[in-house]
């Protein structure tokens, strides 16, 4: 947002999070483009001309609120997972974090999705920035040897599918999965990141040339 619309005391900055807030529940429960200004001010119960204080546009309003959402999302996760025992701890901490946000925001999904169409540098930048600092994590924890080696990125890009279902089921469910649900979960992830190698067989049933050899 550009410097000139900062809110530059406590209670524009309280103003614009209710607006962004508005914005939020406006896009997710009608849609970005039967949404408009009018009904965003009137749910955060401002007049229509402080909407401008703050955006240039509804169009602007989304950018910013899905750059909030991402910032949020990213801060959660980083307090879940802090002081976790090693990474597969962190992995099941914030996979249970990422649940509880998206019950918390269940217009993330369309939201994001719908910010795609209006402008898809953001809706990019949301999912890049996510996975750039998972892919971080990652790698520290292949370092450690905590989890295999591999392409620390792609690790991430999967991870973060498996979490976007999750929390897709979750909202469709209408509240957090059983444990049972999350153990089997978190078992595919748990077993796609241990760093001891499977079994693996080649194309005729035989062990693998690596397994012959050991």
């Amino acid at each position: 947002m550009p410097d000139t619309r900062r809110p530059a005391t406590a209670r524009g900055e309280a103003t614009r999070s209710k607006l962004l807030d508005a914005a939020e529940h406006e896009f997710g429960e009608n849609g970005f483009h039967a949404a408009s200004v009018a009904s965003i001010t009137r749910r955060a119960g401002v007049a229509q001309g402080t909407f401008y204080l703050y955006f240039a546009s509804k169009e602007e309003a989304m950018r910013e609120l899905v750059a909030h959402m991402g910032h949020a999302l990213r801060s959660e996760l980083s307090r879940a997972i802090a002081g976790a025992s090693d990474r597969m701890e962190a992995e099941r901490r914030g996979f249970e974090a990422f649940v509880r946000f998206a019950l918390a925001h269940v217009n993330l999904y369309r939201v994001v999705m719908e910010s795609q169409f209006v402008d898809e540098t953001v809706y990019q930048d949301y999912y890049r920035r996510l996975a750039d600092g998972y892919a971080r994590g990652l790698a520290a924890a292949q370092q450690r040897g905590e989890i295999r080696a591999g392409d620390a990125e792609a690790q991430a890009w999967a991870l973060m599918g498996i979490a976007h279902f999750l929390g897709l089921r979750a909202i469709w469910a209408g509240g957090e999965p059983d444990a049972a649900s999350m153990d089997a979960a978190f078992d595919v992830v748990r077993h796609g990141l241990d760093p001891v190698t499977p079994r693996r067989s080649g194309p005729s049933g035989d062990a693998t040339r690596t397994e012959r050899d050991a």
